[in-house]
């Protein structure tokens, strides 16, 4: 709940500074900024290194990218039968299928399942969602945060020189080797202004008033995150006979609001700035809803 508490609190106070007149307009752009060269490229290089796997985390480790598939399938299914526009499309495709699985997700486990589960919640988060969001996330943008054709040469120099890659390439490459600790230190509070950065520059971008053309990406983008992806893995375990507490928190990880850093990167992107802020926030409000009622259904 402190979570909650603080995250709405940080999207009122960026609320609140979009209408002071000594913030510039485009202000949230320079916040973005800072998250996609700055504290996300410091969250990969503490976070990556630290990983380990075994077989007991399967289902977690999985169950991400399976959902991730599952949701981007559906959006671009939808752009096709609703004609949405390359922003709506590209937006949809980076906040639709990950979720906000550490900052809102580690604590929620912990207060619905007990803190003995949070290793769970810390693998579908650090294997699925954060790995997803340094590849996936890298090729969406690629895809979509230009108004021309790529060719596979330029697709692939926008990954290879995109920062959050390229952290996650060197956090890959050096992670046998021992780090001074003050160098995680370092990284480790660097990496903890990422939450808040973001979360002022989504609230001052948020918009409660959308365009009318907004409200139907919007509702189905929140249909797919918040309802019909959780729903899905809830069926995908039945089937599979996961009757486990790895499948549980897993499916209430899936459950989880639109991503705060996925929603940064495609503000910076620029791909339809009102539609993501709107997905994000209202995203998140509509979540006290909709994850006791998820957790009802385990």
């Amino acid at each position: 709940m402190e979570n909650f508490i603080l995250i709405l609190g940080l999207m009122l106070l960026g609320k609140l500074l979009s209408r002071v007149d000594a913030f510039p307009r485009d202000s949230a752009k320079s916040f973005n900024l800072y998250v996609v060269y700055v504290a996300l490229p410091a969250l990969i290089l503490h976070k990556v290194p630290q990983l380990s796997f075994s077989r007991q985390l399967l289902i977690p480790t999985l169950m991400p990218w399976a959902m991730l598939i599952a949701s981007a399938l559906m959006v671009l299914l939808l752009a096709r039968l609703f004609r949405w526009d390359r922003q709506t499309t590209g937006a949809l495709m980076l906040v639709a299928p990950l979720g906000n699985t550490s900052f809102l997700g580690i604590p929620m486990v912990e207060a619905f399942f007990g803190a003995e589960q949070i290793p769970y919640a810390i693998f579908y988060d650090q294997l699925g969602s954060f790995l997803a969001l340094a590849t996936y996330g890298t090729v969406v943008l690629a895809a979509y945060g230009s108004a021309d054709k790529l060719t596979a040469r330029a697709l692939v120099k926008r990954i290879c020189t995109f920062p959050p890659f390229i952290a996650l390439a060197l956090a890959i490459l050096t992670k046998p080797c021992d780090r001074p600790p003050e160098i995680d230190q370092m990284l480790a509070a660097i990496s903890a202004s990422l939450v808040p950065v973001v979360m002022v520059a989504v609230g001052f971008q948020l918009k409660l008033r959308l365009q009318p053309g907004s409200l139907t990406p919007l509702s189905l983008g929140l249909l797919i995150k918040l309802i019909i992806a959780p729903l899905l893995a809830l069926a995908g375990c039945k089937i599979l006979a996961l009757d486990v507490m790895a499948a549980k928190v897993s499916i209430f990880e899936a459950g989880m609001p639109p991503m705060i850093t996925a929603g940064a990167l495609a503000l910076i992107a620029g791909l339809a700035p009102e539609l993501t802020a709107a997905m994000v926030g209202l995203g998140i409000i509509a979540s006290f809803a909709t994850l006791p009622l998820l957790f009802q259904l385990l």
